[in-house]
């Protein structure tokens, strides 16, 4: 442990102390490893010779303070989600070894094969639909690392998540509640934030038939997330304006001076997910599986102001033109710099199939699945508002009919013992559907005029086929192939002015993208791994269909925007004994044709492709049990990336730069003691080094509001079995509160509390 963790000596002091704290207890029993074997099947392709990477949901419920279904992930090799607080739904991006937190189309997401991932765009308002899945009925997660399966399109470029949840063999229920809190101290906020969270299961297998009935509900008061601001060089040399105090210095990400006038985007979310699952054994070796989910959030986003008059009075508008004076500076205050928002969004989720599981010569299955937005509003003041409750005119942003669905025919050819054969035929269509419209009264507009419309869609048609072969002992490969057909059609804006929205035009693309992997079984504890493929990631609705309009023309867009390219490697060396595991993996990306918002005026950022990003990195992975003492289990992980732009013919000033939020250093420490068959403790610390946000890396301080800050957080849990049905515990995220920002900033130090039944 000394050697890996040689460039993160904090997680190293930290693995030493909870050994030794280790060693001052008593005798505990031993916790079973991280691996991918035991449990329900994986619907992702195992048999690949590559990197999978699994957690069951016992062990997140013993060793995470899981409060939201990302959180699973918390601890895995290379990954991170920008979770934010506690139930942020709408920023929690998936990043992974070669791509950052704005990059949230280069990941797949499933949940029992269901498409979570957010494929309507690329970004962080593009997050996968986490909130189909609560923690509870989590039975294990499954990740593949790369585009190493031509059973999945161009978006696992950089892994792919699958989430397997509970379907009982007899009678069982479940129910928990949890409460949090933190203390949260940022410029002049001295405030607590917390909220909890209550879920409730039930399931039973009854001949053929079995089902499962899910609910939950969470209700959580984040900090802000936002922080108005004004930066001091636009300020005018003036006695006009309200004069005000409370303004905060500060100085930007680019180490420019500015003013912090009031926070914004403090989010109170009440969540409701409810889910039910059918199943029906046709035959012993035939099923038909049913999922429906449900997810409802009445979210309100509180803006707060820091400015005072003279009389102490709080301000959040100028004077009659608009205008506050800051020291003798006249700066504008905009009703958009301290504007609350109102979000109301229902989510339905339909999954379907039938599968074939003889394990014979041949088995199929046949899966469909639909993401329907039957409800989601964003509603915003134009004007200024003293609070969320205050009326006034507004805009109301209606996604109402997006969404995305799914149809696949699989099947699995077994020639001879040492041949599986998969193959299928897939069809993925997403549509985008945003309009814009105003009203006089921003809380309650039924509908009003249009301000904006912005709709489009994309569909997918894929062929594939792969054999994985032993065709040694020793010896296994896979070779695999996926052809996609992909168009775009039916995308049009329009604006206030506009009669009829204006069209684009269509597109259609037709890629190849061939799969290879080679393991070698050296001896009995050591393998070597290699593999390759290619990914094409294609253009989303939203970063194609998109511009302004100026005299009836589209403008302020690439009409020729190219799908990214990317060839990944990877190879690893691993050895596993009865009681660890350890792998080194070196990785290579290139990246060509990158989709990326950049400069395309003075004034105007649009999506633009980015000639060629190259990363190289290292990942080192170690899991062992009874280290030092009997039942003391570690999971660590480090891991290098060195990502590079390397040309931009668009942006020159970015060429020799970081690719954003892709930290050089990664690493991962998750320690688990148990204590005899009652308590269980872990400490777990996540390390991310220095990152930018920006293309061309001109933003050198990430710690502040817009930055991007290296850190080092650690996390405790205790739980504690009281009885055969009841268990409880206690934790603390971030124990260290350590202040830290991905633009936005995360939770600091949280303490959570839980109480379980189970039945």
């Amino acid at each position: 442990m000394k050697t890996l963790f040689t460039s993160a000596p904090a997680l190293g002091i930290l693995l030493a102390c909870t050994s030794n704290l280790a060693q001052a207890t008593h005798t505990p029993v031993k916790l079973p490893a991280v691996t991918i074997n035991g449990g329900r099947p994986s619907s992702l392709p195992t048999q690949i010779p590559t990197t999978i990477e699994s957690i069951s949901g016992a062990q997140v419920e013993q060793r995470i303070n899981a409060t939201d279904s990302e959180d699973a992930l918390k601890y895995f090799p290379s990954l991170n989600v920008r979770k934010r607080y506690i139930g942020d739904y709408d920023h929690a991006v998936l990043a992974s070894r070669a791509s950052g937190t704005g990059n949230s189309a280069r990941s797949l997401v499933y949940a029992d094969g269901i498409l979570l991932s957010n494929l309507l765009g690329n970004g962080a308002t593009f997050t996968p639909r986490w909130g189909m899945v609560s923690p509870e009925e989590i039975e294990r997660v499954d990740v593949l690392y790369g585009p190493f399966s031509a059973a999945y399109p161009g978006n696992s470029a950089g892994a792919v998540v699958d989430f397997q949840t509970r379907m009982p063999a007899r009678l069982e229920a479940h129910v928990k509640l949890s409460a949090f809190s933190q203390r949260y101290r940022q410029y002049a906020t001295d405030d607590r934030f917390g909220g909890g969270q209550g879920s409730a299961s039930v399931g039973n297998r009854q001949g053929a038939w079995s089902w499962w009935v899910d609910v939950s509900r969470l209700d959580s008061r984040g900090q802000p997330i936002g922080f108005a601001n004004k930066l001091v060089s636009t300020g005018v040399n003036s006695a006009a304006g309200l004069p005000v105090t409370g303004a905060v210095a500060d100085k930007n990400s680019a180490n420019k001076d500015w003013l912090i006038i009031g926070t914004t985007g403090q989010s109170h979310t009440v969540q409701d997910h409810a889910k039910i699952k059918l199943a029906y054994d046709v035959t012993p070796v035939l099923r038909a599986s049913y999922t429906l989910g449900w997810w409802g959030n009445d979210a309100h986003r509180a803006a707060k102001t820091y400015l005072v008059d003279a009389a102490g009075a709080p301000v959040c508008r100028g004077d009659a033109n608009g205008f506050i004076n800051i020291g003798g500076k006249r700066y504008e205050l905009k009703p958009s710099d301290l504007a609350p928002a109102i979000g109301k969004l229902e989510h339905l989720m339909h999954g379907f199939s039938l599968k074939q599981h003889s394990k014979g010569v041949w088995d199929w299955e046949i899966a469909a699945s639909k993401y329907d937005y039957a409800m989601d509003q964003v509603r915003t003041p134009v004007v200024p508002v003293a609070s969320i409750g205050q009326a006034g005119r507004g805009n109301v942003t209606d996604m109402e009919g997006s969404g995305w669905t799914t149809l696949a025919l699989k099947g699995i050819w077994r020639p001879t013992p040492a041949h599986i054969v998969d193959m299928g035929v897939q069809s993925d269509s997403a549509a985008l559907r945003t309009r814009v419209f105003s009203g006089s009264d921003w809380i309650r507009a039924g509908d009003g005029a249009t301000v904006s419309t912005f709709n489009g869609n994309t569909r997918l048609q894929s062929v594939y086929a792969q054999d994985t072969w032993r065709f040694a002992p020793q010896w296994k490969t896979t070779l695999g192939m996926r052809l996609e057909r992909w168009s775009a059609y039916g995308g049009e804006v329009s604006n206030a002015a506009s009669v009829t929205p204006l069209p684009f035009g269509e597109r259609v693309d037709t890629s190849w993208s061939p799969k290879a992997a080679l393991a070698w079984q050296v001896t009995h504890d050591w393998a070597l791994k290699g593999s390759a493929g290619r990914a094409v990631r294609n253009p989303t609705a939203a970063e194609l269909f998109q511009g302004s309009i100026v005299d009836q023309q589209i403008v302020n867009r690439d009409p020729n925007l190219r799908a990214e390219r990317s060839w990944t490697g990877e190879l690893s060396a691993e050895r596993m004994t009865s009681d660890s595991s350890l792998r080194a993996t070196l990785f290579h990306e290139t990246t060509r044709d990158a989709l990326y918002s950049q400069p395309l005026t003075s004034f105007v950022n649009t999506v633009q492709n980015v000639d060629k990003i190259r990363t190289n990195g290292l990942e080192m992975a170690w899991q062992g049990d009874d280290v030092v003492v009997h039942g003391l289990t570690i999971n660590s992980s480090l891991t290098y990336a060195d990502s590079t732009i390397t040309q931009n013919r668009a942006f020159a000033a970015s060429v020799g730069k970081r690719q954003p939020r892709v930290p050089q250093w990664r690493a991962n420490l998750l320690t688990t003691y148990h204590l005899g068959r009652d308590w269980v403790g872990s400490v777990g610390v996540r390390y991310s080094g220095k990152q930018y946000g920006t293309l061309d890396n001109t933003d050198p301080n990430g710690a502040t509001y817009m930055g991007v800050s290296d850190y080092l957080v650690a996390d405790l849990r205790v739980r504690y079995k009281i009885s055969k049905q009841w268990s409880a515990a206690l934790g603390i995220d971030n124990v260290n509160n350590a202040r830290y920002w991905a633009f936005h900033p995360y939770t600091q130090r949280t303490a959570v509390a839980e109480l379980r039944f189970d039945l």
